[in-house]
């Protein structure tokens, strides 16, 4: 009984560390559907490795972020993401790192990372960072200089400068190619004409519901 129990053990063990080898990694692409045989060609989820002999110290440092990022623009802010595609160093590492400057009023309008989870840092000024859970709860918080702020991979968040200067954000991101996301972006596109017909339908549907609340007021 005792070997039999032994032997039941073993095999478990060996199935479960198998299941675990076996795991599949994070996606690193919006999209990667198999290529027919016969059009095979690489497309790696990820990026090939430098040949061994070949990395240096340099690979691994950047000062890309070492600038504040231009803040001229209509919404008094600049974000700039830094991935593997950037920094050979974080090729397999499963990061990405950013810095966000805002102006006096400035703020990065409501965007999601669909393949990270953001930690963030505020290096400089008071902010008001936030997001939106998969129920539309608001979460949010006045963060100070020093403060960390975590965002959950994929949902909807924003920043806003609440200070009277400006500020600035350092951020870690748990995926070498974090993807973005923009509400804006999304909603007036290039293709003004079905971004047009879309903003129409929700005023529509907005109204609608107003018009029902009303009705039930009065009622």
């Amino acid at each position: 009984m005792e070997l039999s129990a032994l032997l039941s053990s073993s095999l478990l063990l060996i199935l479960l560390c198998g299941n675990t080898g076996n795991a599949d990694s994070s996606p690193l692409r919006d999209t990667c559907p198999m290529d027919p045989k016969g059009e095979r060609k690489l497309f790696m989820n990820g990026f090939s490795c430098k040949d061994p002999e070949t990395i240096m110290p340099s690979d691994f440092k950047t000062s890309m972020l070492k600038n504040a990022g231009d803040t001229d623009n209509f919404v008094r802010s600049c974000m700039n993401v830094v991935t593997a595609a950037e920094f050979p160093g974080l090729n397999t590492l499963g990061l990405s790192v950013a810095r966000t400057d805002l102006a006096m009023d400035g703020m990065v309008l409501p965007h999601s990372h669909p393949r990270a989870s953001e930690m963030m840092y505020v290096v400089r000024g008071t902010v008001i960072a936030g997001f939106i859970d998969t129920k539309d709860r608001p979460f949010q918080k006045m963060l100070e200089e020093g403060d960390i702020f975590v965002i959950p991979r994929g949902l909807l968040h924003f920043f806003l400068n609440a200070g009277f200067g400006p500020a600035t954000i350092h951020s870690v991101l748990n995926s070498q190619n974090p993807g973005v996301v923009s509400i804006a972006g999304a909603m007036f596109s290039s293709d003004y004409h079905v971004s047009e017909m879309l903003v129409a339908r929700m005023l529509s549907l907005r109204a609608m519901e107003l018009g029902h609340n009303r009705t039930d007021t009065i009622s």
